[in-house]
């Protein structure tokens, strides 16, 4: 019988992983039990099995303190004012990290952009902006400006007032603050010239640029924790990106030394079942909610880690395009036989080429790791494994 399911996506229930766990053993066991359950399925060559980012680090014990991030900050900073540029408006991926730099330093200079943070949660409304005749390319808000204009706002979602709870947070930790809402990273520097980056994204453009208009220093959060501080995790590559909320007091950050993970989750798989699948750990997926207009990426990548067959792109046809132009005049079986001859002899490499227009030129880490953060969730659905399997099929297949 003909094959009539494509690319089938599953959340794989796994153990509460705590530190020091065998994170290979309890991926490659609860794919395998979920395989022999009522649910059951066969794994396949090609198929991926995803683990998140958080259980991994969890596994690792890679945390950190507000007091270690202190440390660190101080370390680097002097103890002093310090600038704090661009962070993005999060409870879960900023507070405490924030606590932990005000520790650190006698000021911080707080500079927000606006009317949104780099992943697209907003202060405030662009048509607020329009109205008030705000113009946000060259317009520099004290705190006490952007009140008169706008009051409080709170975040639609989280019910937040971002600048009241992050300079309570600042004054709390013993420290000095002042605000101002700004887009133009240079302007901090009217106000201190020691500069930590938070922007997730551009951060290595602002530290550029901050460079290149005077500053005596200007870090990333990629530049704090790139090493272990009175016993804390760390990250060498990323340092405090990618870290999330553990406790008032701990963060969790972005998992270390990914690469032999997915190697032996790999290797075990193919030596208990004989398939090879690939394997990649993930974190946010790259997708942008229309209606809340966040961008999900606040992780420095989708992707650690992956095995190498998941590098690359995809290089696909788009069957729309053949059907209404190159086959236009063919109809059932006719139709169905020269696409799928098409398919077997397309080129290796379709770039620029017309009959690909309009699918997704992406890395398929990105598009498969979205999928698989939609598929696990962030809340209660205890799937932090996610098998996809079928997703480098094709209509011949």
């Amino acid at each position: 019988m003909e094959r009539l399911v494509g690319t089938v996506s599953r959340g794989i229930r796994a153990p509460i992983i705590r530190e020091g766990d065998d994170i290979v053993g309890i991926v490659v066991d609860s794919v395998i039990e979920a395989s022999k359950s009522a649910d059951g399925f066969r794994l396949g060559d090609r198929d991926v099995v995803a683990v998140t980012e958080a259980v991994v680090a969890r596994a690792q014990g890679n945390y950190a303190t507000i007091e270690q991030i202190a440390s660190d900050v101080r370390a680097k900073f002097g103890g002093g004012t310090i600038g704090v540029l661009f962070p993005i408006l999060s409870r879960n991926r900023f507070a405490v990290c924030l606590k932990g730099i005000a520790k650190g330093a006698r000021k911080i200079v707080l500079m927000l952009s606006y009317p949104s943070d780099e992943v697209g949660n907003h202060l405030v409304s662009l048509d607020a902006l329009d109205e008030k005749g705000i113009n946000p390319g060259t317009d520099v808000l004290t705190e006490e400006r952007f009140r008169e204009l706008f009051g409080y706002v709170r975040h639609p979602f989280t019910g937040v007032d971002y600048i009241e709870y992050y300079k309570n947070l600042i004054l709390e930790a013993g420290c000095e603050v002042e605000i101002i809402l700004a887009n133009d990273c240079r302007n901090i520097l009217s106000y201190t010239d020691q500069v930590l980056c938070c922007d997730i994204h551009s951060r290595e453009r602002s530290r550029r640029l901050l460079l290149a208009a005077g500053a005596k220093k200007a870090l990333c959060l990629s530049d704090i924790l790139t090493e272990s501080v009175d016993g804390s995790g760390y990250n060498e590559k990323y340092g405090l990106l990618g870290s999330n909320k553990a406790t008032e007091e701990k963060v969790k950050l972005f998992p270390r030394d990914c690469a032999p993970v997915v190697e032996a989750i790999q290797k075990k798989l193919f030596d208990r079942t004989g398939a090879r699948v690939e394997a990649m750990i993930y974190g946010d997926g790259a997708f942008r909610d229309p209606v809340g207009k966040i961008w999900e990426l606040a992780d420095p990548v989708v992707s650690p880690a992956y095995t190498a067959g998941l590098e690359g792109q995809p290089n696909e046809v788009k069957l729309k395009y053949l059907a209404d132009n190159e086959f236009k005049d063919l109809n059932g079986k006719a139709l169905k036989d020269a696409i799928s001859d098409y398919i077997r002899n397309k080129e290796s490499d379709l770039t620029g080429k017309m009959v690909s227009q309009g699918t997704t030129p992406r890395r398929l880490t990105d598009l498969i790791g979205s999928l698989c953060d939609l598929t696990s969730g962030s809340g209660d659905k205890g799937t932090p494994i996610v098998l996809v399997q079928g997703y480098f099929d094709n209509y011949t297949k």
